[in-house]
């Protein structure tokens, strides 16, 4: 009589293979969270696994050269992931468009300039340009997320994309907004009520709303599309020193840099 054999679970094997790639996943985004580098009991900690389950992690990022150790035995992000990262990032349509954008507004106000996207309830910055001296220590970063609601790009880009209350209370839905500051939006009203005049205007404000010293105005850009907006572009600065009503003032020239008619 021939033997039986059992017939393999396919979607259980799958499943393994998908927990093992989410580990190493996690094991990889820990990393860029330690830029002086993280030893394998901190990092089986962080992600909650093994010390050998995440040491083979590890060892696999290593072999692709996604990560490395340093002098102190500590692992870190490795070279080929950074050139990849870099590589695709000044490699993308948008990043390239707006570059010139960027360098222009930064030249002609001397501070920090942003392109962000929008991505559920945050913005993704996808450009940052600083002046050489003077920039603002801001906690944006490329790749990092801030609440949309309480930024000038996000205020932007959420008026395009709520066009009613009806359409900002299920974008809120059961979440509280977040406030960063004593003068950030906090209700579904108060935003409603800062899309329209945003609609109405043209652009949006950031009055110390995300950082308590800081201000901006933001302007859509349309950098792929002639009707729907690609991100939203920033100017940033201290409030002492570059005030709202000033940058609103000037709101005529930042819109002929941002849509070309300017001289780059």
């Amino acid at each position: 009589m021939p033997k039986l054999v059992r017939p393999v679970d396919a979607s259980s094997d799958a499943e393994q293979k998908l927990v093992g790639s989410d580990r190493v996943l996690a094991v990889l985004a820990e990393l860029a969270r330690h830029s002086d580098g993280i030893g394998l009991e901190e990092m089986a900690r962080a992600v909650d696994s093994p010390k050998p389950t995440v040491h083979r992690a590890l060892a696999a990022l290593r072999r692709a050269g996604f990560a490395a150790q340093n002098g102190h035995g500590h692992y870190v992000l490795g070279d080929e992931f950074l050139r990849l990262a870099f590589a695709h990032h000044e490699a993308r349509p948008d990043h390239v468009r707006v570059t010139p954008i960027l360098k222009a507004l930064c030249d002609r106000y001397g501070e920090t300039v942003h392109y962000a996207v929008l991505d559920g309830a945050s913005v993704v910055y996808r450009s940052k340009l600083d002046p050489p001296a003077g920039a603002v220590r801001l906690t944006s970063v490329v790749g990092g997320r801030n609440p949309a609601h309480c930024t000038g790009v996000g205020k932007v880009l959420l008026a395009h994309t709520l066009p009613d209350e009806e359409a900002v209370r299920a974008w809120v839905g059961d979440r509280t907004l977040e406030q960063p500051t004593e003068r950030s939006i906090g209700t579904v009203e108060e935003l409603h009520a800062e899309l329209e005049r945003i609609r109405r205007r043209g652009y949006a404000v950031d009055d110390r709303e995300n950082e308590p010293s800081v201000n901006c105005i933001a302007v859509p850009a349309y950098l792929t599309s002639p009707t729907v907006p690609s991100g939203a572009i920033s100017v940033s600065g201290l409030a002492y020193r570059t005030p709202v009503d000033k940058l609103i003032d000037d709101l005529p020239a930042i819109l002929a840099i941002v849509s070309g008619q300017d001289d780059l």
